[in-house]
């Protein structure tokens, strides 16, 4: 075991660099010459020289040396070339001497002056025994030898551009994917789109397309428009009397209405003799009474309701009450002074109060202002009502009321369902049916509410059905309006009352249908008009072919 000393401090040397194997590579620190160089005498040594054995050598006395008149500086010691070959075996040799190698020279003393400009090397361990060492210079590209050149053949490099494609494809099949889904998400909101504008359409709620105006362009128009009708009749069971409306869902608009039809309204008995509604409801029956209003308005009424006063009341405690803005207080019959209603906004009617404030008519009042308070707590009703039609059917099986046979409970229902839905919405509204004071309607009535809210076109009569011919008298006098209408009765058709006209002289005999003209000509013949009275022209709503009667008409054929 060598226990060497090293001989040096290392706070007088400086690191200047590494060598190849990375170990550390110092030299003395400049510092000023010791006493005993400023002399001229030393005694130097070099450690870590040794002979050719691989021994430490003893110091050796180094002789006075004489001091130079003027020191020059030290020259730069030469840059250390580890991988400078050394034919001559001197200076050193990182891989040491082995076995078969020459023996290293020893190293001379240095002068002491010379000491701080030489780097300082450790004393490096003999490189291991084995083959002559090859050139440095020659190692470049053999000490690499074990990296192999890429073979394009070989399977990784094979497997490699099958990974690669096969991620390219996935990544392209990926795009195309992304690429269907947005074509197929674009289709499908177009299709919404388009089918959202055609149900706006339908409905006639977009405002560019006319919307409400839309609707009364004219009888065509309205006439292509679906709507269920019920007829509804209030009876008074305390104060008698009756109040007629018909309730209309106009399923094409979404629209709803409540028309109300005064009792003074002239109809045609079953019989064909003159009548109004009021004595209709009373002799001829629900039945009856529903086919006149078919043919006078041009309507098709689906059923009828029956609502017996205490049916009314059994109604609004089932839907909760209801809120009507009333327009005059009710007097209470039970108590004198005091009152069941309040006139005012938004006032909340139990059943009783609601009855009262619908049959309630003042002295001297129209029939027309209590038939408008019937109308009031009719959509109150519908507000309340459940728009579920099984509820609905519910609560008016809940009543127990007799209905008529063509209406059962649940068709009732689910048309009161459909009612109350409008209703909750804002679209539903109460019309009235203008008479005039001989209860014959005005041309307004025909062009505000037959025409536009009951359908404005009249169907073709089934087969066997009677032709209907509306009569409107143009000359004042009432009597010439009754000899017309016996006459047509007489005749076989069907009378309808179109009410009157300003005062005429020659009587005419219009047909709106090209179809209807031999119609229109035999209808002259039964009334004893010439043939020249005939025109095609706007005929009544609610009629087949219209009759003006002028001054020039006597009264029959």
């Amino acid at each position: 075991m060598n226990d060497r000393y090293d001989g040096y401090d290392q706070q007088n040397y400086e690191l200047v660099g590494y060598d190849e194997f990375g170990r550390p590579v110092y030299r003395p620190a400049q510092q000023a010459p010791s006493y005993e160089q400023n002399a001229g005498y030393g005694y130097g040594y070099d450690p870590y020289a040794a002979d050719g054995q691989g021994h430490q050598q003893q110091p050796v006395q180094q002789q006075p040396v004489q001091p130079m008149p003027q020191q020059q500086p030290p020259a730069a010691p030469p840059q250390y070339d580890p991988y400078a070959g050394h034919p001559q075996g001197g200076g050193y040799d990182p891989y040491g001497a082995g076995p078969g190698t020459a023996e290293q020279p020893r190293v001379a003393p240095r002068p002491a002056h010379t000491e701080q400009a030489t780097a300082y090397i450790p004393q490096q361990a003999p490189a291991p025994a084995g083959p002559e060492r090859r050139d440095d210079r020659d190692q470049g590209a053999e000490q690499f030898d074990f990296i192999e050149e890429p073979d394009e053949n070989s399977e990784d490099v094979i497997d490699w551009l099958k990974f690669t494609e096969s991620r390219s494809e996935r990544r392209e099949e990926a795009k195309r994917r992304g690429r269907n889904r947005i074509v197929a998400l674009v289709v499908v909101l177009a299709l919404c789109l388009i089918g959202g504008v055609g149900y706006l359409g339908y409905q006639g709620k977009l405002p560019f397309l006319g919307g409400e105006d839309a609707k009364k362009d004219g009888p065509a128009a309205a006439g292509a428009q679906n709507r269920d009708v019920v007829v509804v009749h209030l009876h008074n069971t305390k104060g008698g009397g009756t109040s007629t409306a018909l309730l209309v869902n106009n399923t094409t608009t979404g629209q709803a209405t409540t028309v109300l039809l005064p009792n003074a309204l002239a109809l045609s008995g079953e019989d064909g003799s003159a009548t109004t509604l009021a004595k209709s409801v009373d002799e001829d029956g629900s039945a009856g009474t529903g086919d006149s209003i078919d043919t006078l308005l041009g309507t098709d009424i689906e059923g009828t309701w029956r609502l017996d006063t205490p049916y009314l009341n059994n109604l609004v405690e089932l839907v909760g009450n209801i809120e009507v803005t009333t327009n005059t207080d009710v007097p209470d019959p039970a108590k004198k002074g005091t009152f069941l209603v309040h006139k005012g906004e938004d006032q909340t009617l139990a059943g009783p109060a609601a009855v009262a404030y619908a049959t309630y008519r003042a002295k001297g009042e129209a029939q027309t202002a209590q038939l408008l308070r019937f109308g009031q707590v009719m959509q109150g009703v519908l507000r309340k009502l459940s728009s579920d039609p099984q509820a609905a059917t519910t609560t008016v099986q809940t009543l127990a009321q007799i209905l008529d046979p063509s209406l059962t409970e649940k068709d009732l229902g689910a048309f009161l369902a459909k009612l109350a839905d409008h209703a909750k919405e804002g679209d539903y509204k109460t019309a009235l049916l203008p008479v005039g004071p001989d209860g014959t309607l005005s041309e307004a009535a025909a062009n505000s509410v037959v025409e536009d809210v009951l359908g404005g076109t009249v169907k073709a009569p089934a087969e066997g059905d009677a032709l209907r011919v509306g009569v409107k008298n143009a000359t004042g006098d009432k009597a010439r309006s009754e000899k017309a209408r016996i006459t047509l009765v007489n005749g076989g058709y069907t009378f309808v009352e179109a009410g009157t006209g300003t005062t005429a002289v020659t009587s005419q005999v219009t047909y709106a249908d090209a179809a209807r003209k031999d119609d229109a000509v035999e209808v002259a013949k039964t009334l004893g008009l010439p043939a020249g009275a005939v025109r095609k022209g706007k005929a009544a709503a609610n009629a087949d072919v219209t009759v003006v009667i002028g001054q020039d008409y006597t009264g029959g054929s």
